[in-house]
């Protein structure tokens, strides 16, 4: 049935005589490297001619370089019967077996057919800049860890997600996608509109296990990691972000989408970014402030939170990280002590960075600006 479903399909590509490819590899649960190939093409078999992809097969690679991902797409063709000098488009995601101007499989094949015009995925690049985003931003890092850990703790006994669904009656948690980073909002949402219930279900799992390193998971997790509100704030903001791209990559990748269309909804994600940098902080602290009343955590600034030992560690690393040419702005050992002293006169009032530093205003003199 397969290959007759395959044969009709070819048979609409070869009368449409010119065609489009697509590719991506992915691992199979056997390990394997598969490339799925999609073939774009018109279908004149209904009374209006339509643009449609077809999905021919996968395609066992042991060479995932750009030569071999070609030398793999050839043969296929080949076997398929298809001329690859019919191709007039192909459309890969960022990778540099893929995309790479030199030695890429797009560049290879160019070389043999210079009318297949090359198109990366649009979403995938979206991906991608989600993707360093978060990759370069260590507190992001930890965030999602935290995000996983959560959905890892529960999902791995029936027992764990019984305590779960005996506490939160509305959204199961999610595992992170590793594909599509826009998608990583269906892991945030449960946790943003249910934290309180999540907090309650982990402290009845640390009753209710009687292994050790289950019972430390999620003491960890209740009580360090969500009563944080740095946590809460980090929340807010990665479910606005995740939210307003996870619904522009939808529209891009709707099959009816205009170039020009897509190419201003990516330019209203840059707009909505700028915007949010003036005023989407403010207002997503007090979105985190209100989460924090309802769970009954007191809405601190890191600073009073922060134990010696990892204040001190965290002045030596911002002394190495602003040091050039032998010199630094700060030095990481009197920056410790003025901030210990700082702890225990700072006004309950302040909350924010920016709290702390109109303080210090007030204070002139007490906290001399140093200088190398």
């Amino acid at each position: 049935m397969a290959d007759e479903v395959r044969k009709k399909l070819l048979e609409k590509v070869k009368k449409a005589k010119y065609f489009s490819i697509i590719l991506d590899c992915t691992p199979d649960i056997s390990h394997k490297k598969q490339m799925s190939l999609v073939i774009r093409c018109l279908d004149e078999s209904e009374n209006s001619t339509k643009v449609k992809e077809y999905w021919i097969e996968f395609i066992e690679v042991d060479d995932t370089t750009g030569l071999g991902l070609f030398m793999h797409l050839k043969d296929s063709l080949i076997n398929l019967g298809l001329d690859i000098d019919d191709i007039r488009g192909q459309g890969y995601d960022n990778g540099s077996n893929m995309k790479g101007k030199h030695k890429g499989a797009h560049k290879r094949l160019l070389e043999i057919n210079s009318r297949a015009f090359y198109t990366p995925c649009g979403c995938h690049s979206l991906n991608l800049v989600l993707c360093d985003i978060a990759n370069c931003c260590p507190q992001a890092m930890s965030f999602f860890g935290v995000i996983q850990r959560i959905y890892t703790l529960f999902s791995s006994s029936t027992k764990r997600w019984r305590i779960f669904k005996d506490h939160v009656k509305g959204l199961t948690v999610k595992p992170l996608s590793q594909t599509r980073w826009e998608s990583h909002v269906e892991s945030v949402k449960p946790i943003k509109e249910q934290i309180a219930q999540i907090r309650d279900a982990l402290l009845d799992l640390t009753k209710e296990t009687e292994d050790p390193k289950t019972k430390s998971e999620a003491e960890s997790l209740a009580l360090y990691e969500l009563e944080k509100f740095e946590f809460l704030l980090g929340v807010v903001i990665w479910y606005n972000l995740l939210f307003a791209i996870n619904t522009v990559s939808k529209f891009i990748q709707s099959k009816n989408i205009d170039i020009d269309v897509a190419i201003k909804l990516l330019q209203g994600i840059l707009v909505f970014l700028e915007d949010y940098r003036e005023s989407g902080f403010d207002k997503a602290i007090v979105e985190a402030k209100e989460m924090a009343s309802v769970m009954g955590i007191e809405a601190v600034e890191r600073l009073r939170l922060a134990d010696d030992e990892s204040l001190l560690m965290s002045c030596k690393n911002l002394e190495i990280s602003l040091k050039h040419n032998g010199c630094s702005d700060v030095n990481g050992d009197d920056l410790f002590s003025k901030l210990t002293f700082l702890k225990c006169s700072l006004p309950e009032e302040s909350t924010s960075a920016i709290d702390i530093l109109d303080y210090l205003k007030r204070m002139d003199g007490c906290f001399p600006k140093q200088s190398c």
